[in-house]
């Protein structure tokens, strides 16, 4: 696997859901990720790791399309997406979740998940069963909820709308411990339902564990690319990247 063009392959072989070729994307003029190629089989997930700055939310931003792209390809499931627009990336079966997590602050839990829910296995109930803490609160308003419901909600709202694809921008960051402990055990049992993810996450060791794959970013550019276990096994190797990566970031 090169880190200019590493291709993501699940140890034993499946359908390949996403594939990103030569891209090179930015906002306005200005590029920030450059000739980023990978693969992802369905049912894999993959950790996005890297320090601040060197591209990650960018690369996010550039699979759900509200970025400027300057050149290279995106395939879902073998269909050329580069070029449509976000809500119909939405419909082909990319989900997100983004830092600013987006719920409906003035409607309830349960409005927040039944105004977006579309039919499939993902449900409210589901949901629910995942998030007991949403049920406890599901007549409180969204912005009533703490940081931590938040982000289970916007989880939440993703999932009912039965995404093959669910992409994850720091969900952990700057909430409590005992809430982090929380999202990661519901992470790692769509990780074992075989939900295809895109986490990114700066503290590696969160979710290397129960990721299949890593890629390290640095410069907007892949710096690495492993199996996750490996990564975690090399303390080593893991710290020197991202080590790397801290130093060249801008």
């Amino acid at each position: 696997m090169s880190a200019s063009a590493p291709s993501i392959s699940a140890k034993t072989r499946m359908a390949e859901l996403l594939r990103v070729e030569n891209l090179s994307a930015g906002y306005g003029e200005a590029r920030v990720i450059h000739g980023v190629s990978f693969a992802l089989d369905d049912g894999q997930s993959v950790a996005l790791l890297g320090r601040n700055g060197v591209g990650k939310t960018t690369l996010i931003d550039s699979l759900i399309g509200v970025t400027t792209r300057f050149g290279g390809q995106i395939a879902l499931a073998g269909e050329d997406i580069a070029h449509l627009p976000p809500y119909q990336r939405a419909r082909r079966g990319i989900g997100w979740t983004p830092q600013e997590r987006n719920i409906f602050r003035s409607l309830t839990v349960e409005e927040n998940l039944t105004a977006v829910a579309i039919p499939g296995s993902w449900t409210v109930k589901r949901v629910y069963a995942l998030f007991p803490r949403l049920e406890e609160r599901r007549g409180s308003m969204g912005g009533q909820l703490s940081g931590g419901e938040q982000q289970m909600l916007a989880i939440g709202r993703a999932l009912v709308l039965n995404p093959r694809l669910l992409l994850l921008d720091e969900p952990t960051e700057g909430l409590a411990p005992i809430i982090v402990d929380e999202l990661l055990a519901a992470l790692r049992e769509l990780s074992r339902a075989g939900l295809s993810m895109i986490i990114v996450e700066q503290k590696p060791k969160k979710i290397l564990p129960f990721t299949d794959q890593a890629i390290v970013l640095d410069r907007g550019s892949i710096a690495h690319a492993a199996p996750s276990a490996e990564l975690l096994a090399n303390p080593a190797a893991l710290d020197a990247h991202l080590t790397a990566a801290k130093k060249a970031a801008p």
